[in-house]
């Protein structure tokens, strides 16, 4: 599927509302399981798209403009928000992603970006020449990329305690793994 703003923007607007729905009120068991020594919880999960907020998607996007392929973005850091969460709640991280999204998705707007702009080149540090139609595309990815992970990570829960149905259950069938730096 070729990247257009009209078909991304609608799933970058309701990530933290799916997030939001998905984990609030629920019991910490929940919320903060893992799939094993590291992987993320889903908590770190909406921590981790902080950061993202933050440091990764318009702020990329404002490189690319005012510095094209000649300056390489800012490395990311992906696990920065294991030290920026703590001692935070999940609500907090939550009301922060939401705060956060909308501010950016209005910054994306006032940028007043065209079709034209989506071919623009960035230079991300470890794969070099990037456009930003790709950068864009790869935004609204990884949203989906991590809802699947949160969704997983709680599935993986009963792993065992579904008894037999495992055999049918295909979100329980492959071997956790962090997903490779995709930031």
């Amino acid at each position: 599927m070729e990247f257009r703003f009209d078909d991304a923007l609608p799933v970058l607007r309701r990530t933290p509302s799916v997030l939001r729905s998905l984990l609030l009120e629920l019991p910490a068991r929940w919320t903060d399981a893992t799939e094993g020594p590291g992987t993320w919880s889903p908590f770190d999960v909406v921590g981790h798209l902080i950061h993202g907020e933050r440091t990764d998607w318009v702020p990329r996007i404002e490189h690319m403009l005012r510095h094209g392929d000649s300056v390489a973005f800012p490395v990311f850091d992906r696990e920065a928000m294991f030290s920026a969460s703590k001692g935070l709640s999940l609500g907090e991280l939550v009301d922060t992603f939401e705060r956060l999204r909308t501010e950016s998705l209005t910054r994306l707007s006032e940028l007043n970006l065209t079709d034209a702009d989506l071919a623009r080149r960035g230079r991300h540090p470890e794969f070099g020449p990037v456009t930003m139609g790709q950068h864009l595309a790869t935004w609204v990815a990884h949203d989906l990329g991590h809802v699947s992970q949160v969704v997983r990570v709680m599935a993986r829960q009963y792993s065992e305690t579904v008894g037999p149905w495992r055999a049918y259950l295909s979100i329980l069938a492959s071997a956790p793994r962090q997903p490779r730096r995709a930031d």
